[in-house]
């Protein structure tokens, strides 16, 4: 069993992707950051860095006592290489994925995360909004141009690299970008959302926090294009 400690931001929807996608039995533990809860004490304990996600894995391989982790890019990878699922067993396949892994969370996600910063900031700042904006579109592009041609992120299979950059990528609307110029990103996006597991974890967010972003699936973006 896996304890996952949980708010419904880009970050937390990543784990309940992976752990919906593999099957593996896991417990939701509720972090609400609204309310502060990622500065508890007992929180602090299995992430220092006062972020969620984290886990908690009461069965580790070694079956020794459990193991707590903290930073969702080492989270995907730890079940992943556990369970030998969603990550190629090649060591070719292995670089690639993990690759693009850590492309996302020192990129698609720091950036775009600055950005609706300083977006929703009271206090209005060109030069932050520019900044981040035009790193966020180059983000896209490197995104979309990577698609072209291609069904996953990486290697031949959907993988922990599709997970961790969709959950990051799907709330593009937010950022104040248009899919129009991304059209590989766009088939990308429908083909991840469209997934059973996909599905099931934003149901998750919606009935933990009914204010969580959804994605934009292809049906709104076409009655949104006919409208405009």
């Amino acid at each position: 069993m896996i304890d996952l400690h949980y708010w419904t931001t880009p970050n937390g929807h990543k784990i309940t992707m992976f752990l919906e996608e593999t099957g593996l039995a896991y417990k939701l533990v509720p972090v609400n950051l609204v309310k502060n809860e990622q500065f508890e004490p007992a929180f602090l304990e299995i992430a220092p860095n006062n972020k969620m996600p984290a886990i908690v894995d009461h069965n580790p391989v070694d079956c020794g006592k459990p193991i707590s982790i903290f930073e969702s890019g080492a989270i995907l990878q730890y079940p992943a290489e556990k369970t030998g699922q969603l990550l190629p067993k090649d060591l070719r396949g292995r670089v690639e994925v993990n690759q693009w892994l850590f492309w996302q969370v020192a990129g698609l996600g720091p950036m775009p995360g600055q950005l609706i910063f300083f977006l929703r900031n009271a206090e209005k700042h060109p030069f932050g909004i520019e900044r981040y904006t035009k790193e966020t579109e180059r983000l896209f592009g490197v995104l979309n141009k990577r698609l072209e041609g291609r069904e996953w992120l990486a290697g031949d299979a959907y993988s922990i690299a599709d997970i961790a950059t969709y959950a990051w990528a799907a709330p593009y609307n937010l950022f104040g970008l248009s899919l129009d110029t991304y059209p590989a990103l766009e088939r990308w996006l429908e083909a991840v959302a469209s997934r059973p597991a996909t599905e099931r974890a934003y149901a998750i967010a919606k009935e933990m926090n009914p204010q969580a972003p959804q994605p934009v699936r292809r049906a709104e973006r076409e009655i949104a294009r006919a409208a405009s």
